[in-house]
C-alpha cells in the first residue's frame, strides 16, 4: 500500500566512529550495506554529536534540540524526559503508527517517549527498572540471567566471542524483533520505526563466525600526535588514566573484535531492508543511519567517548529517501555541518510534517546551512567545549584553560595542534569568538570580556576501578534496585 506520507526507519548504533565505514576504500572494515545505502542516498561526512555521550546525544536526537535546550550535557541516568515534543509523538499526532526496538536510554526505562510500542534492550540496567524485553526473552528460552555471562564489561575493551546461541546475540535479536514489528504493522497507516542497536559499544562479544572474518586483517595503527605526549589538561588526564594502554598487538586484536561487531550490525540491517522489500514497503520508506557518538579506540592514547576529537565526536550519517524523492541526490555527498538535533527536523521534513517550534536543529535537506557547530561535554573538571566550521576545529578545556586547534582538511587525524601557531592566530580568534557566543552556565565564569580565562587546574588522581568499568553479573535473580542517579562504569 502506498501512502501520501512515506514510512520512516531511523537506525541508530552506539559508539560507532564516523570514519569506520568501508565506502571509499578503507580496508580494515566491511560495511557493504552502509556503503550501498550511501550509494542510494546521501552521505554527510561532517556529522557530529553535539554532546558525545549516550543519554544527552539521544535526547538531542529525539527532541531535535541542543543540550542547552534539553538540559543534559553530562549523563544523568535518572533524568526524566525533557518537557519538549519528542519525535515519535509528533509522528503519532500526524497519524503515524510508531514503534521502537532496542535501547532508548530514558528514565524510567519503560517510558515510551511517544512510541506506540517498544521492544527494549537496555544493556542490563536493572537498577533503573527492569528486566528489559531481551532479558525476558532469554528467560523464556531457557537462558534466564545469562545475557551478560560472557563476563566482558559494558565499558571495557576486553573481548571474546559470544557465549550463547546466535539468535540470543543482541544484534541478531534486535534485527529479528524489528522484522517482527514490520510484519505486525497496521497496513492502513504509514509507520515511524526506530531500530536502536546497542553495539559496537562494549561489551565486545562478536559472534565467532564474524570474528573469524577478521582473523588475518591488518588494522590501522593508532594515531599519535605530538600533543599526545605533552602535558594534558585535567579532562584529558582523566580520560587517559581511565583505561590501561594496550600493546600494538592487543590493540589490533581488540579492533578486529570491535569491527566484527560493526559488520554483524551491517549484515543484520540487510535482513530488515529485505523485510521492507518483500512487504513492498522499501520504495515508500526513508532510512536514516547514524550513531550517538564514536569511540577513540586508542587514538592519542584515549578511549571511548566524551571527547571532541573526531574519533569520539564525529558520527556516521547516511540518509536514503523514498524512491523518487528528488530532494535527495542519489549517491551524493553533502559536506554541511550536521548534528543530532538535525535528525528530527530532517525526518519530519521528509514525511511532510510540520516541525515543532521548540526544535533547534535544521533539516539536512534545507538550503539553509550553519556556519559553525558547537559541541559540549561534561562540567567541572571534565568540561570540554568545541566549535568547528567544517575545516577548522577549536577545543577548549575550561579547567586549566587549555586550547587546541586543528586543520581537519590537512590533518584529519588531529595530530598537529595549531593553537599556538602565529600564522593561524586569526583563525583561532574567529573560532574563539564563535565559541564564546555559545557558552552558558558555569562556563561564563571562565570568560572575561570575551577572553577565555578558564579555571585553575586541579590535580588528577586516578580512581580505582573496583567495579571493572560497569561489569554486569548473572541476572537471576534480578539484582536489587539501586540509586538510579548513580553513574555506572563511566570514568
Amino acid at each position: 500500500m502506498s501512502f501520501t506520507h512515506p514510512n520512516v526507519l531511523l537506525v541508530t548504533v552506539d559508539q560507532w566512529p564516523g570514519h569506520l565505514i568501508s565506502l571509499g576504500g578503507r580496508a580494515d572494515i566491511d560495511t557493504p550495506t552502509l556503503d550501498q545505502l550511501a550509494r542510494n542516498g546521501i552521505l554527510y561526512p561532517n556529522a557530529y554529536s553535539e554532546c558525545p555521550i549516550c543519554i544527552p546525544a539521544r535526547r538531542s536526537m529525539m527532541t531535535g534540540t541542543d543540550p542547552r535546550t534539553h538540559g543534559d550535557r553530562v549523563f544523568q541516568p535518572d533524568l526524566p524526559r525533557a518537557d519538549l515534543p519528542y519525535i515519535a509523538q509528533v509522528f503519532r499526532d500526524a497519524g503515524y503508527q510508531t514503534g521502537a526496538v532496542g535501547k532508548l536510554h530514558v528514565y524510567p526505562p519503560r517510558d515510551r517517549i511517544g512510541f506506540d510500542e517498544v521492544v527494549s534492550m537496555e544493556e542490563g540496567r536493572p537498577q533503573l527498572g527492569g528486566p528489559d524485553d531481551w532479558e525476558l526473552w532469554l528467560s523464556d528460552h531457557g537462558m534466564a540471567g545469562l545475557g551478560h555471562a560472557h563476563a566482558m564489561s559494558n565499558n571495557g575493551y576486553e573481548h571474546r566471542p559470544w557465549h550463547l546461541p546466535e539468535e540470543a546475540h543482541p544484534t541478531v535479536w534486535l534485527a529479528r524483533q524489528m522484522c517482527r514489528m514490520i510484519a505486525r504493522r497496521d497496513p492502513t497507516r504509514p509507520a515511524f520505526w526506530h531500530l536502536s542497536f546497542n553495539a559496537p559499544h562494549p561489551p565486545i562479544v562478536p559472534l565467532a563466525s564474524y570474528l573469524a572474518m577478521y582473523a588475518d586483517r591488518d588494522m590501522q595503527p593508532a594515531l599519535r600526535g605530538d600533543w599526545s605526549d605533552a602535558e594534558l589538561p585535567p579532562a584529558l588526564q582523566r580520560a587517559r588514566t581511565a583505561w590501561p594502554e594496550l600493546s600494538d598487538d592487543r590493540l589490533a586484536a581488540m579492533k578486529r573484535a570491535f569491527h566484527a561487531q560493526c559488520t554483524l550490525i551491517d549484515h543484520q540491517l540487510r535482513l530488515v531492508i529485505g523485510m521492507l522489500r518483500e512487504h513492498l514497503l522499501l520504495d515508500d520508506t526513508a532510512i536514516l543511519f547514524t550513531s550517538d557518538h564514536g569511540d577513540m579506540l586508542g587514538d592519542h592514547g584515549l578511549w571511548a567517548k566524551r571527547l571532541m576529537y573526531d574519533g569520539s565526536a564525529r558520527v556516521p550519517m547516511i540518509l536514503m529517501g523514498p524512491a523518487g524523492d528528488n530532494r535527495l541526490t542519489v549517491g551524493g555527498t553533502d559536506d554541511r555541518l550536521v548534528g543530532m538535533q538535525d535528525i528530527m527536523p530532517t525526518l519530519l521534513d521528509l514525511a511532510g510534517i510540520d516541525c515543532p517550534g521548540t526544535v533547534t536543529g535544521r533539516s539536512m535537506l534545507a538550503e539553509d546551512r550553519r556556519e559553525v557547530l558547537y559541541c559540549e561535554s561534561g562540567e567541572g573538571g571534565a568540561a570540554t567545549r568545541m566549535v568547528t566550521d567544517g575545516r577548522w576545529k577549536l577545543i577548549w578545556y575550561p579547567e586549566g584553560n587549555a586550547v587546541q586547534m586543528f586543520d581537519l582538511r590537512d590533518d584529519p587525524g588531529e595530530c598537529d595542534d595549531l593553537a599556538q601557531d602565529a600564522d593561524h592566530a586569526g583563525t583561532r580568534a574567529r573560532l574563539t569568538s564563535q565559541l564564546v557566543r555559545h557558552l552558558y552556565g558555569e562556563d561564563l565564569d571562565a570568560v572575561t570580556d570575551g577572553v577565555l580565562t578558564g579555571r585553575p587546574a586541579m590535580p588528577v588522581t586516578p580512581r580505582a576501578n573496583r567495579g571493572l568499568s560497569g561489569q554486569r553479573g548473572v541476572h537471576l535473580p534480578q539484582p536489587p534496585a539501586d540509586d538510579p542517579s548513580k553513574v555506572v562504569g563511566a570514568p
